[in-house]
């Protein structure tokens, strides 16, 4: 018997659904196709057994996610590290503040670190216009992701939409025990240029309206730098951009699809996260005196200096910028090899040819070679 609550239409799966859950994504038609991606060596119907026999959150994640964050390291990223796992417990619940630049990964590859550590996973925001399909609703909700509505109507339903999130992630730390991971921003970065939007903090806020301090201290909240050698959906992200110089830009249908196949096969290099050091109570307190407004705006760029600091730059980053401002100033900290690595890559873009070629190269340039200047 499942207990009722008032995070219903946006929490994740109990354990009491998961088997209903394994047998709908086993018998799924895109079985076969996820089957062989994660388990390439077992016969699909080995696979399905193995998936159906799943009886609880733990088991699905720790088995056949962890096999699928193993085969995404193994086939598209060179090196995969991650620091700072010191500074927490793996008795304690955290809010996991993270810059956003692929939409699976960013939260995936953090799960994969932290059960090789010994630490739970966490539960993950994810967007409603995502979760779509029965399928991704399945595995979702079967990987702790709990849905994050965008109400497109007046400021009440964005209100009442803020505020039950808001109550929900305090209850997941809180009274769940559970950490939590959330984007510093509404949708991935894709200009290469990472600030958290204080209306996230605003939002943090509102399930603790009498306290201010300890409406954020109680969180233990961790900004997480994530860094990729080669920037997920680059191109993709790219002509987005482009595009949206010219007139709002609206998604084709599917493309959350294609960014999200595109960010696990494409090649990604090396990969770095960095678990920054907790925000602390005597840190919120020096913002004591601040307005509500200036409390969140202050918060959100102490986020951002950790996750700034942090922010591991790599030879692509170097490069870039010294291409777009026709410098050699960063040229000690990458090879020929590498700088012709990357110009090949840039060279991808001359195929667009409806296209401003300067404008789409610079714009490319920028996602790499803003890091360098945030830094």
């Amino acid at each position: 018997m499942i207990k009722e609550s008032k995070f219903d239409d946006i929490r994740p799966y109990y354990d009491e659904e998961i088997p209903a859950a394994m047998q709908r994504i086993a018998s799924s038609t895109s079985f076969p196709l996820l089957a062989s991606y994660v388990y390439p060596e077992e016969s699909v119907e080995k696979v399905r057994q193995r998936i159906v026999g799943y009886t609880n959150i733990h088991d699905f994640q720790t088995e056949t996610m962890r096999r699928v964050n193993e085969q995404v390291i193994a086939r598209s990223i060179t090196e995969f590290t991650c620091d700072g796992i010191s500074r927490l417990s793996p008795h304690d619940s955290y809010l996991y503040v993270s810059n956003h630049r692929d939409i699976m990964l960013d939260s995936s590859l953090l799960q994969y670190f932290l059960v090789t550590q010994g630490f739970d996973t966490t539960e993950i925001t994810f967007g409603a216009n995502l979760m779509q399909g029965q399928l991704v609703i399945d595995i979702g909700k079967s990987n702790k992701m709990f849905k994050v509505e965008r109400p497109g109507g007046g400021f009440k339903d964005f209100y009442r939409s803020s505020l039950h999130l808001s109550e929900y992630i305090r209850h997941a730390i809180l009274e769940k025990h559970q950490s939590v991971w959330i984007a510093q921003r509404n949708g991935r970065t894709k200009n290469g240029i990472d600030v958290t939007d204080q209306g996230i903090i605003k939002m943090f806020c509102m399930s603790r309206m009498d306290d201010k301090i300890r409406a954020l201290s109680e969180l233990h909240i961790v900004p997480v730098a994530v860094s990729y050698e080669w920037e997920s959906c680059d191109i993709l992200k790219t002509l987005e951009l482009y595009q949206s110089q010219f007139s709002k830009y609206i998604k084709k249908p599917g493309e959350d699809l294609n960014s999200i196949l595109t960010g696990l096969m494409q090649r990604k290099g090396r990969v770095h996260f960095e678990l920054c050091e907790p925000i602390m109570e005597d840190e919120l307190m020096q913002f004591d005196d601040l307005t509500n407004n200036e409390y969140h705006k202050a918060v959100a760029q102490l986020i951002d200096s950790r996750i700034n600091t942090a922010y591991r730059l790599w030879p692509n980053n170097y490069i870039a910028h010294d291409i777009r401002y026709g410098s050699k100033a960063f040229s000690a900290f990458y090879t020929k090899e590498e700088w012709e690595a990357f110009e090949h890559r840039l060279a991808q873009l001359e195929k667009y040819e409806d296209c401003d070629l300067d404008q789409l190269k610079d714009i490319f340039l920028g996602i790499y070679s803003n890091p360098v200047d945030r830094k």
